[in-house]
């Protein structure tokens, strides 16, 4: 059976959807520990589920079949999730060479094959310059709809959650601190499994709640991955050579949740705990939304409030709390379905409605046309942007500096989500715009179908999409 430890503001949900999919969930927090009518064993975890930082979805890294199997979980929930194979994975070796060295804190290292990743200075002795070659090892991934590049540091390491061997640390140690630490510490000379040579010990939080048996379980699978991973190294040259990838022990995958999606982990979650509407909606917007979401769910489980699938996302009394309202500078988040996220720009949030509606206004700079329509991009031209939370297209119209409209573009996407900083949503391709002269068509419908022959968008994504634009044509031709 696979076994993942879970963490982040989707574990319950995760938890109950992946025991349900017949995988073992270990290393339980505290308040998992709590929730759930079952015990959870302080076990080597085959795949590990975190929430990315900028809670939109979750990395899922270990074991490449416990990987798919866990992905293809998650991947299944509704029609709006999406899944991508991360091309700098966690745990990977890599030859790097110093690209840009000097500012900030850090540098920006390649990879090799276009890759590029992030070596932080304080992870390095001496001086860092340009030119520089170093061995590293990925500590932590970066999402493909994220700017941020992957962290490398130049020492290996083997984490297991329980406890992490690395070449940069010598003896035994412990995370966590007082009589346990020291016990931990203690019991590693009753385990009867070797340190392999050139490898320190620590034991992390999470080995605070595992007996000896698991503790001997845990560094035994570390002690094999830290061997296997020497394996794959012996054939490297002893110092770093050109750019690129030396041995992949671990796959990473992520996976990007829309929002029917979160909605659908609600309903998972449902089934464990009180879940307000909206709740995984509502925490992936603002890190300070998780608080008091917790609160008015602790008080209408307290008195035995019930919610169901059907109830709505109060979506006012959140955009109120934490935004978007009038007067707010909004960024329309352009996600595509390869991974990548563009920015079209920020405007202002000029007219909103407690129903989940707003208008957004960005000035535009001259030069080129508007894509489809033909028409130029001319100095004072305002493009007028009106959303709604939760549906799956949205409009834009184009005006001269006199208020004469140059044509509006209906962008077809993924259930829009309005959070604080951002619209965000997964663009699918297929357009539907309207000329001056009323002349309505659907544009690039041949841009969709290669999407689906190159395994981009499914086909079940991709006839709703069809059908959203032929409804949105019909519309603008009354």
């Amino acid at each position: 059976m696979t076994t993942a430890r879970v963490r982040g503001i989707y574990t319950t949900a995760v938890t109950q959807l992946l025991s349900e999919a017949d995988c073992e969930v270990v290393q339980a927090s505290e308040p998992i520990r709590e929730r759930f009518d079952q015990s959870f064993d302080a076990a080597p975890a085959d795949a590990t589920v975190e929430t990315t930082r900028d809670r939109q979805g979750v990395e899922i890294s270990g074991d490449p079949d416990a990987v798919e199997t866990v992905a293809t979980a998650l991947e299944g929930l509704a029609i709006d999730a999406f899944r991508w194979d991360a091309e700098v994975p966690r745990g990977a070796v890599f030859d790097a060479e110093v690209l840009e060295a000097g500012g900030g804190g850090g540098a920006v290292v390649d990879l090799g094959e276009g890759r590029r990743g992030y070596l932080a200075y304080d992870a390095v002795d001496g001086y860092v310059d340009a030119g520089d070659c170093y061995r590293v090892q990925v500590s932590e991934p970066a999402p493909p709809w994220d700017d941020d590049r992957p962290l490398v540091e130049p020492t290996l390491e083997v984490a297991g959650g329980l406890c992490t061997l690395s070449q940069d640390r010598s003896g035994v140690s412990a995370a966590l601190r007082g009589e346990r630490a020291e016990e931990l510490v203690g019991m590693t000379d009753l385990l009867s499994v070797e340190i392999p040579e050139g490898w320190g010990l620590r034991w992390q939080h999470a080995a605070a709640n595992a007996d000896l048996e698991a503790m001997g379980a845990a560094l035994e699978d570390a002690a094999s991955r830290a061997r296997a991973l020497e394996d794959a190294l012996a054939d490297a040259p002893g110092e770093p050579g050109e750019p690129g990838l030396l041995a992949t022990p671990r796959r990473t995958e992520w996976c990007w949740f829309g929002r029917e999606t979160r909605f659908e982990l609600d309903g998972v979650r449902r089934r464990v705990e009180t879940t307000m509407p909206g709740h995984h909606r509502s925490k992936a917007a603002d890190r300070a939304a998780s608080a008091a979401v917790d609160f008015a769910e602790a008080v209408c489980g307290s008195l035995g409030a019930d919610t169901t699938d059907d109830d709505a996302f109060p979506f006012a009394a959140v955009a109120r709390q934490f935004g978007p309202t009038n007067g707010d500078r909004l960024e329309i988040g352009h996600g595509k379905p390869d991974g990548r996220l563009i920015s079209l720009g920020r405007g202002e949030v000029t007219d909103w409605d407690p129903e989940g509606k707003l208008t957004l206004e960005r000035s535009m700079s001259g030069g080129g046309s508007y894509d489809a329509l033909g028409v130029p991009k001319e100095s004072g031209d305002v493009a007028v942007t009106k959303f709604r939370e939760g549906r799956w297209w949205y409009p834009t119209t184009y005006k001269a500096a006199d208020g004469t409209a140059k044509g509006t573009y209906v962008n077809v996407c993924t259930p829009v989500e309005l959070f604080p900083d951002t619209a965000r949503y997964v663009d699918l391709y297929v357009d539907v715009i309207r000329q001056p002269d009323g002349t309505v068509e659907i544009v690039d419908a041949d841009d969709l179908e290669a999407a689906i022959d190159d395994g981009l968008v499914a086909e079940d994504l991709a006839a709703k999409a069809m059908n959203v634009a032929e409804a949105v044509e019909r519309a603008l031709s009354k």
